[in-house]
């Protein structure tokens, strides 16, 4: 069985790739990284993957907005290209910086537009957050019934949206898979729950296919054994060794029926 190809995208701030280039590799893909600069000399190695990974840390300095200028290179450039990957079914991870671009492109949430704002708190929130799954989310490589712990560092990832209207829709249509839970199960926007105050508790966002999905906690902070935290609350039944594990593990899954 041939292996799905990986791509992870470094621009220029990005701090992330080689942990998340390491965790999809662990979980069976060919992953590669490559920089930005690569790939807008040879758009075809985004059209040749089968996975597509916007990873996490400070691309371009954050200096205009975090991910924007990732988000600008990406439809000044390569939008061709990646419109060609996605009618070709691939499947895109956004972690943090990433979600912020995938948000700043458009992506994510689809049709509405949203944005990626200043934590409530008014710092950067370094910290260990509790998620849990929506009942039916959309989300193609994501279990469902899943509650876990993930690492989340950002201070600017509170979602806003163009109206609450447009917030609880996507809820109730699944694409808001992973939402910040409080000790009790329940979804929140109280702090530290919740670090950034997101309406909600909502924690990521799926489009409506399920194959773009974005989080800001950090699975590839929490993805190798000794990454324990939160695992006895996997209810998912599926075989993992931490919880970040289980999110590399599902997206290269999914991805071997386009090999």
């Amino acid at each position: 069985m041939t292996n799905p190809r990986a791509l992870v995208l470094r621009a220029p701030g990005i701090n992330c790739n080689r942990e998340t280039e390491f965790a999809l590799s662990r979980a069976g893909a060919r992953a590669e990284t490559r920089a930005l600069s690569q790939c807008l000399a040879d758009p075809s190695v985004i059209e040749n993957a089968q996975i597509l990974v916007f990873p996490g840390g400070f691309s371009f300095g954050d200096d205009l907005g975090a991910g924007r200028m990732f988000a600008l290179s990406m439809r000044r450039r390569l939008d061709s290209s990646l419109q060609t990957f996605l009618e070709r079914g691939g499947l895109v991870l956004g972690i943090c910086n990433g979600f912020q671009a995938l948000v700043a492109l458009g992506l994510l949430p689809s049709p509405e537009r949203a944005a990626l704002v200043t934590n409530q708190s008014g710092h950067y929130e370094c910290r260990w957050v509790r998620l849990k799954s929506i009942d039916e989310h959309r989300c193609a490589y994501l279990p469902q019934g899943l509650e876990l712990e993930l690492p989340v560092a950002h201070a600017e990832g509170r979602l806003l949206f163009e109206s609450p209207a447009v917030a609880e829709r996507l809820c109730d249509e699944g694409q808001t898979p992973l939402r910040y839970v409080d000790a009790s199960g329940e979804a929140t926007t109280d702090f530290p729950d919740n670090p950034n105050g997101a309406p909600l508790g909502i924690a990521s966002l799926c489009d409506p296919t399920g194959r773009i999905f974005g989080l800001m906690p950090h699975p590839d902070r929490a993805f190798l054994p000794h990454h324990s935290r939160g695992l006895g609350a996997l209810r998912s039944g599926a075989t993992v060794d931490s919880p970040g594990a289980v999110i590399f593990d599902g997206i290269v899954s999914q991805s071997r029926e386009l090999v």
